[in-house]
């Protein structure tokens, strides 16, 4: 139960009331505080209300008002006035002007009297932070239509005491509170329709929320749902808000109450309590309460005509109603010969009458009041005598609900009547047994608990303690523990197409986590796009397919945390490798068009002057991996043509020409000299051939000549140095010569020569960068020799480059930049790709894919304070080149905001003291410190104030030149740099401001300062005043000295110092503070205390029976302070050991009772004030002796108790199931007085003689020992206690089970193979 709260006092005497008030009237609030000098606002809608033409506000004293002129409908508004801790709410209605009544006719027959216009509105007090709803009527309004709007917040009771906002908040337990909007108290005529809404964020919630609808304590509505009680549920799909709605139709009296309205999702819990007033109709003047009694069935209005009244004609017809009767009273018309007399009564309540009068005088006034039908009106009586029954079995049930973390323990507690009694408990209607430590009963007194240890999911159920037929439920929700993310998300750049997998590693496994995409959460759709997968304490999203649409944020959220990571989506480019080249093949040679593209999946299509060409048994097509091939076998001159590849969904195409070489032989008999044909590569004797390092060089020169040619490749030298006899001339080179078709020198392994009629193949494997060079071919007979210079150039990706370097850093950015690499592989380098990645991931995500032709780059879109790391590739026409070194960590940061609140706190002739407050902003990155700077006006020169940097949030500026005007700014520093400036609005002039002087006495030095003797006096009293002013202190009109108290003054303060104190420093200290002429003074009063001295004159005045009257003066020194009591104690002569008799006792007399007969005593009295007890204490000289008298001894009576009980069985038996052949036991316990006869049967037949059962007995614990039962023993046994109070009965079933025999066993085993 949690602890009452203590309601604060309200700082107001007299609160303003509700109002209402007619169109362009006047109306006045008035309000009335406990202090004068108490500070009055005034608020209309929370908005802070001035004095202007409309609102008139007066300030007397302790009175307060607030006046308004020429009400419109727009006035009508909740209004509030506040004085301190204390806030009173108030409303102000409008209503329309009267129109002019019509004049009455007076010659209608029949025709009624005008009713007597409706009273005014009661005012009502106005209820602090909770003013009703605008709509609510009245208490004599008149009832509401049936579709009445719904309550949504409950009207103030007429007369209801105000609430005020410093009230103590509600110590009910709220679990977690997931309420949007909860369902408020509402007030309905009989007849009418209400709707109570509650509104559910299910935006944070893992599962769909539930809600139920109680009446009172257990009653679920949901099973009541019909003609008067309807349940709504709704739900926005883009907010995610639920909308319950319980409307109420034509509403009842007894539909009035509490409800309640509970929310529950997966592993959160909230309700809401609320009430229903159901308000009577009120009498029209004139209603005849003979109505009320007139039956409403078919039969009687054939009966009384259609003249006839009816109260109801739907379900309660032919019922009668009493609770108009009972609550109002109304005046009733009488006709007497067409003449109508009004009788006026006093209001009266019949329903108090009756509950407090006797059953004999029912029938009277009933008689008295119109009342004729006595049997209902019983009825109704009991009904409203009828009181909740009170719970026999239990005195303190469970409460509604608990809660409690996994893997804690909670304990349930019920307290019974009946401290004996046995208790069940319940989970999930199945009873709990004891089993390990689980569940712990305890029973202690009337108090039963129930212990659940080490709750999990699975305890989360309805809970019940069963006491007989009663019972007492509740519900356990069982609260995860907050699911860390241990791994987060990993940024990530795909190509359109690819497959993605956002992969993020959770505390536990098992875990529900929720994923969202730009704020949205995601789900498993009809098109499988999302899949999310979950191995242990891994969970997976993964997207089939990326594509541009699934660029953003991508968030993973637990039930305590969350982790964000980025996708970018990019087209893909393709990018050709190698293209496809020129061909002149000759006839039955084959051709071979060849090309190499980025991406493995692209296909194509091959095409010959514009028509697709068709694989058949000369032509093949194929595809392998990157590489695509068209290969023509035995060429043909219908073959010649431009062949183009035209890859599969990009717009671009590779094309090359097919000539084909006629070589004709013509028989002549004369010799041919030797001829070098080049082919596709311009047909010049000086051709430069490009070649990617590690691919493969092939120069197929075409050669003619009779006899066939001798051919010679040099390498390093042009043709023409090379000498007819094959000798070299300049510096040495590297040849390959080729005769009749075989190598006839070889250099390089990786060279390779091959020379065809016709052709001469040189061929390098694997070209690299010293490769590169001229390369020269010879090719000589007899009839003459040709020469051709082709120069090869090997190109390759170029080298790495440098480490980047971070230059700057923002808020989610950062500015890099490197070095070019030291070689450009030959090619000039066409742009840079960078990457980055965090320093604790492990994945590089690309920012870019078209080449960045700079050195600097600003990388966009990191998280602040995560810290990161940047790596750069070079990029030229072969490829990309090897990533650079990682740069040095960096973690993106952004300046703080500026400083706030610069003013100037102290200033004289030469320095000023300034301060501010720290950043509203100070971002990931820790505040190094502040910068104060100044200049003078008229200038942009801005001075530091001090070198480096200040921790503190205020600084001393020295050494200023007085009269200067200067304006100060500050600014926060931090690892990005500088933030904005604070300035102040105008410049600072250096100069002392004169100031009087003035004592700030601290309000605990108002009043006398006690101080026991020997402690130590340090009181510091502030004050303020410019120049500094004169202090002096003087104790009792005299000037302190200085051996006397010590004293030290500062400018702003005084300290009055006494490091032991004595008596004689009591008095009155004053202050002064002067300043040429004008001063201050304060006083304050010091009281040094101690020890009081003994009492006086301690006399023993009179002796009689077992008393002693004692009597002594008050001490000479009281220790400079009151006396508060005195310490009385008294010994036995013999012994003298002191026993208190009195303490604190404030009399100076007192009579010692309760002396042993016999026995001597002395006394001693000591006294006792604020300090302490004295430390001498006053004896009595004399002694007091109690004579001995004579006494007879009666001993008392006693009546014996009786212990005897009848036998009862405290553990039953439990049914078993045994294999024949082993001992079995059943066993129970017993308990009774005297010592219960014992008696065990086997199917009601009594086995106590037989010697195949054993009994034993032991403290009350039964145990029957059956020896080697066999398939005959089983049964019912019974066990039957016996004594002269009474006798018990329990019994069980015994089931013996055969024994399989060892052959049966083994014929099972080798049976099992077998059946395999």
């Amino acid at each position: 139960m949690p602890e009452p709260v203590k309601k604060n006092v309200s700082a107001f005497a007299k609160k303003p009331k509700t109002q209402a008030a007619e169109e362009g009237s006047s109306v006045l609030f008035e309000a009335e505080t406990e202090k004068s000098d108490a500070k009055v606002k005034w608020q209309c809608n929370s908005k802070d209300i001035s004095s202007s033409g409309k609102f008139v506000i007066t300030a007397n004293g302790k009175k307060h008002s607030l006046a308004m002129k020429e009400i419109t409908k727009e006035d009508a508004n909740v209004y509030a006035v506040i004085a301190g801790g204390s806030k009173v709410k108030f409303e102000l209605k409008v209503t329309s002007k009267p129109e002019a009544p019509a004049e009455p006719t007076t010659d209608a027959p029949g025709a009624e009297p005008e009713q007597a216009p409706a009273p005014p509105a009661a005012e009502s007090n106005g209820v602090e932070s909770a003013p009703p709803a605008n709509d609510a009527p009245l208490a004599n309004d008149p009832p509401p239509a049936t579709d009445a709007p719904p309550a949504t917040e409950a009207p103030p009771a007429k007369d209801a005491p105000q609430a005020e906002d410093e009230q103590a908040p509600d110590t009910r337990q709220d679990l977690i509170g997931i309420f949007t909007e909860k369902p408020q108290s509402g007030e309905v005529t009989v007849g009418g329709n209400i709707t109570f809404v509650a509104k559910v964020n299910a935006g944070s919630l893992l599962k769909k929320p539930t809600v139920k609808w109680f009446k009172g304590k257990w009653m679920d509505l949901a099973s009541k749902s019909g003609k008067h009680l309807q349940l709504k549920e709704a739900v926005d799909r883009n907010t995610k808000v639920y909308t319950f709605e319980m409307l109420i139709i034509e509403a009842k009296p007894n539909f009035a109450g509490a409800y309640r309205c509970e929310v529950s999702s997966k592993d959160k819990f909230d309700s809401c309590n609320f009430e229903l007033s159901v308000h009577e109709a009120s009498a029209p003047e004139g209603f005849d309460i003979r109505a009320a009694f007139r039956r409403t069935s078919e039969a009687g209005r054939k009966r009384t005509g259609p003249s006839a009244s009816s109260t109801d004609g739907k379900e309660d017809s032919g019922e009668l109603d009493f609770s108009t009767l009972l609550k109002k009273s109304s005046s009733f018309l009488k006709t007497s010969h067409r003449a109508v007399q009004v009788h006026t009564e006093p209001d009266v309540d019949v329903w108090n009458i009756l509950s407090h009068a006797p059953a004999s005088e029912f029938e009277k006034i009933a008689f008295q009041h119109g009342i004729t039908d006595l049997r209902g009106m019983l009825k109704r009586l009991k009904k409203m005598k009828k009181e909740e029954k009170k719970s026999e079995a239990f005195l303190k049930k469970l409460d509604p609900a608990y809660q409690v973390k996994k893997g804690q323990k909670i304990k349930l507690a019920v307290e019974v009547a009946n401290s004996d009694v046995e208790v069940k408990w319940l989970k999930n209607g199945q009873e709990i047994h004891p089993t390990g430590s689980k569940y712990i009963f305890e029973s202690v007194g009337n108090m039963r608990y129930l212990t659940i240890n080490h709750c999990s999911l699975a305890d989360d159920a309805a809970y019940c303690c069963v006491v007989g037929e009663e019972k007492s439920t509740t519900e356990l929700f069982v609260k995860e523990p907050p699911i860390l993310i241990v791994k987060t998300l990993e940024d990530q750049m795909v190509m359109n197409g690819e497959r993605v997998e956002l992969e993020c590693e959770v505390s536990e496994e098992g875990a529900n986590v929720k994923w969202e995409k730009d704020g949205v959460e995601l789900t498993r759709d009809e098109s499988f796009k999302y899949r999310f997968k979950k191995d242990g304490c891994k969970h997976v999203l993964i997207i089939n397919e990326a594509t541009k649409e699934d660029c953003g944020h991508y968030k993973v959220k637990t039930n305590g945390d969350e982790s964000m990571a980025e996708l970018l989506v990019q087209e893909k480019e393709l990018e050709v490798y190698q293209s496809i080249a020129d061909l002149t093949v000759k006839a039955k040679d084959e051709a071979v068009f060849k090309c190499e593209v980025s991406d493995e999946n692209v296909k194509g299509t091959w095409f010959k002057n514009g028509i697709e060409v068709k694989p058949d048994a000369r032509i093949k097509i194929t595809h392998i991996g990157r590489n695509h091939k068209l290969t023509i076998d035995e060429v043909k001159p219908e073959d010649e043509g431009d062949y183009t590849f035209v890859p599969d969904g990009y717009a671009f195409n590779l094309s090359a020409k097919l000539n084909f070489l006629e070589v004709k032989i013509d028989f002549v008999p004369r010799q041919d000299p030797p001829k070098i044909h080049l082919d596709c590569m311009g047909r010049t004797t000086d051709s430069t051939i490009i070649v990617v390092a590690g691919n493969k060089l092939r120069l197929d020169v075409p050669i003619t000549g009779d006899p066939a040619p001798t051919v010679i490749w040099t390498k390093g030298e042009k043709a023409s140095s090379v000498k007819p006899d094959g000798g070299e001339k300049g510096r040495s080179a590297t040849s390959w010569t080729v005769k009749d078709g075989e190598i006839v020198t070889e250099g390089d392994s990786r060279v390779h020569v091959d020379s065809t009629k016709g052709h001469c193949v040189f061929t390098i494997e694997g070209a690299e960068r010293q490769d590169e060079g001229i390369y020269s071919v010879v090719v000589r007979n007899p009839a003459g020799e040709d020469t051709a210079d082709i120069n090869v150039k090997v190109v390759d990706v170029p080298d790495p480059p440098q480490a980047p370097r971070i230059l700057s850093v923002g808020e989610d950015s950062c500015v890099v930049q490197w070095d070019p690499p030291s070689f450009d592989g030959g090619q000039p380098i066409t742009g840079y790709v960078l990457e980055r990645k965090k320093t604790k991931g492990y994945r590089w995500m690309r920012l870019n894919f078209d080449p960045y032709s700079e050195t600097t780059f600003e990388a966009k879109r990191m998280i602040e304070g995560i810290p990161y790391e940047m790596r750069v590739y070079a990029v030229n026409s072969i490829g990309m080149s090897r990533h650079s070194q990682a740069s040095q960590p960096f973690v993106p940061v952004a300046p703080t905001s500026e400083p706030i609140g610069l003013c100037v706190d102290d200033i004289n002739d030469t320095s000023i003291s300034l301060k501010w407050r720290p950043p509203e902003r100070i971002g990931a990155a820790e505040l190094e410190g502040y910068g104060v700077e100044y200049c003078k006006e008229g200038t942009d020169e801005w001075i530091p104030a001090m070198e480096g940097l200040t921790d503190r949030t205020s600084l001393v500026v020295r050494g200023l030149t007085t009269g200067d005007r200067l304006q100060f700014r500050v600014r926060a520093f931090n690892m990005a740099g500088p933030s904005g400036a604070s300035t102040m609005a105008q410049p600072i002039t250096i100069r002392e401001i004169m100031q009087r002087p003035k004592i700030w006495l601290p309000r605990s030095l108002r009043q006398t300062l006690i101080k026991i003797v020997g402690d130590s006096v340090n009181i510091m009293i502030p004050f303020q005043g410019k120049p500094r002013p004169k202090v002096t202190w003087s104790k009792d009109g005299e000037p302190l000295d200085a051996t006397f108290a010590s004293v030290r003054n500062s400018d702003l303060d005084t300290i009055l110092f006494i490091r032991k104190t004595e008596r004689k420093h009591s008095g009155k200290y004053d202050l002064h503070v002067q300043i040429e002429n004008v001063e201050d003074t304060a006083s304050l009063t010091l009281q040094i205390v101690d020890l009081p001295g003994p009492p006086e004159a301690l006399k023993i005045m009179d002796i009689w029976g077992f008393n002693v009257a004692l009597e002594w003066k008050p001490p000479k020194d009281n220790g400079n302070c009151e006396i508060l009591g005195y310490l009385v104690q008294k010994a036995e002569k013999k012994t003298m050991e002191w026993f208190t008799v009195y303490d604190q006792y404030r009399r100076t007399n007192c009579i010692a009772s309760d002396l042993i007969m016999g026995n001597e005593y002395v006394f001693r009295v000591s006294a006792i004030n604020l300090v302490g007890i004295s430390d001498e204490a006053c004896n009595t000289k004399d002694s007091a002796n109690i004579s001995k008298t004579g006494i007879e001894y009666k001993p008392p009576s006693y009546k014996d108790a009786d212990f005897t009980e009848a036998p009862k069985f405290t553990h039953p038996l439990v049914n078993r199931s045994v294999i024949a052949g082993y001992n079995a036991t059943l066993s129970c316990s017993v308990r009774g007085i005297p010592k219960p006869k014992v008696t065990w049967y086997k199917n009601k037949m009594d086995i106590s003689n037989e010697a195949k059962y054993r009994m034993l007995s032991k403290q009350g614990i039964l145990t029957l020992e059956i020896r080697k039962p066999c398939t005959f023993d089983g049964g019912v046994y019974t066990c039957k206690a016996v004594n002269d109070s009474g006798e018990d009965v329990v019994e069980c079933k015994l089931e013996v089970r055969p024994q399989i025999a060892r052959e049966e066993k083994k014929a099972e085993i080798k049976a099992a193979p077998a059946a395999d």
